[in-house]
């Protein structure tokens, strides 16, 4: 039943300049709400409107009043836009308390019809802001019209540094014992944060598991899992946690009572499915960040455009052993982990999806092989070579981006996409912005645009 607001590069910004002000300073942050399962909820959000220094009727250290000038052209856009609109204020200075006062509620019990109305949205929220000395502090409330309202638990910060910040009243349990090395290494609170994060993984083969496996045992405590395969006696070579016992099985299933042997009271959702069908990837939008591990174009297709319309960070992975046709020796072993930050470049801005073999890997069986007998699509590759050294270096080297992310360790700016180059033991970095009027473009206005029909704008999901 958690309420997470997922904040964009842009409005993370704009947020943290409202915290920085001397004297209370307050917006309208408009947000598209995603039901997830359990009854919890996304906000993901969209613009932020801060009040226009002519609106400000009252202005000081500790309160503030503003005229409705203030917010009524917000709500104009909030119902055009298909939002709701959360009323944000800051509570200026270091370590001051973001519980609202006396006064805060009364405004807030003011706002909220209004906010309804001009919105045109059966939804309300507030949200104050402070700053501690170990980064921002909130408090806040969302509720639908009939609804009780129920606490914002967690803002889910996914600009280039990622940032989970959990609701000032929250509980915090401290980590176990088990985990004092990591503790050590990067402090309590990340190692929190990894206990609180949902993470997806696509695709439970030979890197999936592998990024599974590193992920349980730093500490990552809720899972979903897709995979439409099950394991063949040449899988088990690659696969973390398998037997030849397995073959057979469903990945997805081997992969989730691994997470349970590490863990057991890991929360696991195993899917035995392809993330280009639509109700499958739907599952994917209660998670905070994805594993890409699918060898497809299409499902890569479905996870970039993830990125974009949920906030959700993606961290795409491939491998690729090459080798002289004929006498089978090595030219080439490559490695790529690709992160998708929500408005930044996706897989198709920087050449990462090849579109006719996506464009075949959509079509049913049958179909697909009647147009490739015509002539019509592009005949899919055969199984390629895979080996366990270089999946699992290319997870660990996906789960470090994660961490570094999270902790902040790495060099500025930082990369997006990270190339292996393991036959020739050299590394590279580069990071790519996104192509102008291509979707994963800030200015086409479908960053955080949550449902739509069809699902992602893409008329081929199953």
């Amino acid at each position: 039943m958690s309420t997470t607001l997922v904040v964009s590069q842009s409005i993370a910004t704009q947020l943290h300049i409202l915290t920085q002000e001397k004297l209370e300073t307050a917006g309208v942050l408009l947000v598209r709400v995603v039901p997830v399962d359990g009854g919890g909820l996304r906000l993901l959000s969209r613009e932020f409107h801060a009040v226009p220094e002519s609106a400000y009727l009252k202005r000081e250290v500790d309160s503030l009043t503003i005229s409705s000038n203030g917010y009524v052209e917000a709500l104009a856009r909030a119902e055009k836009l298909g939002c709701a609109g959360l009323w944000v204020h800051s509570h200026p200075g270091i370590e001051v308390s973001p519980w609202p006062s006396v006064h805060d509620q009364a405004v807030d019990d003011e706002l909220s019809e209004t906010f309804r109305i001009r919105s045109a949205s059966e939804c309300y929220g507030a949200l104050i802001l402070s700053l501690g000395k170990n980064g921002v502090k909130f408090t806040g409330h969302f509720s639908a019209q009939d609804q009780v309202a129920r606490s914002i638990d967690r803002i889910w910060d996914v600009a280039d540094r990622y940032r989970l910040v959990l609701h000032e009243g929250a509980t915090l349990v401290e980590p176990l014992g088990m985990y004092d090395r990591n503790v050590r290494a990067f402090g309590t609170a990340i190692q929190v944060a990894l206990g609180e994060l949902t993470v997806g993984i696509v695709g439970c083969g030979g890197t999936g598991s592998a990024v599974a496996e590193q992920l349980v045992r730093l500490g990552v405590r809720k899972f979903v899992l897709l995979d439409p395969q099950t394991l063949t006696d040449s899988n088990v070579t690659r696969v973390y946690g398998s037997s030849l016992g397995d073959v057979d099985r469903p990945k997805v299933d081997i992969c989730a009572d691994n997470i349970r042997s590490i863990a057991p009271s890991t929360e696991v959702e195993p899917l035995q499915s392809t993330v280009t069908v639509a109700d499958s990837a739907k599952r994917l939008t209660r998670c905070d960040v994805v594993f890409g591990c699918t060898d497809d174009n299409a499902g890569r297709l479905v996870l970039s455009r993830l990125s974009t319309y949920f906030l959700l960070p993606i961290i795409d992975c491939g491998v690729l052993i090459s080798s002289e046709e004929g006498t089978g020796e090595i030219v080439g072993i490559d490695g790529r982990v690709t992160v998708l930050t929500p408005g930044s470049g996706c897989l198709l801005c920087r050449e990462r999806i090849d579109m006719a073999k996506a464009q075949s890997e959509f079509l049913t069986p049958d179909e697909r092989r009647r147009r490739e007998d015509e002539g019509y699509a592009p005949a899919l590759g055969n199984t390629e070579p895979a080996v366990v050294t270089f999946t699992t270096l290319v997870a660990a080297t996906a789960v470090n981006e994660l961490l570094e992310r999270l902790i902040g360790y790495g060099p500025q700016p930082r990369p997006s996409e990270v190339l292996l180059r393991c036959h020739e033991r050299e590394i590279s970095t580069n990071l790519a912005g996104p192509r102008m009027n291509h979707y994963c473009h800030p200015a086409e206005g479908k960053l955080g645009l949550g449902f739509t029909k069809p699902f992602l704008e893409m008329a081929g999901l199953q």
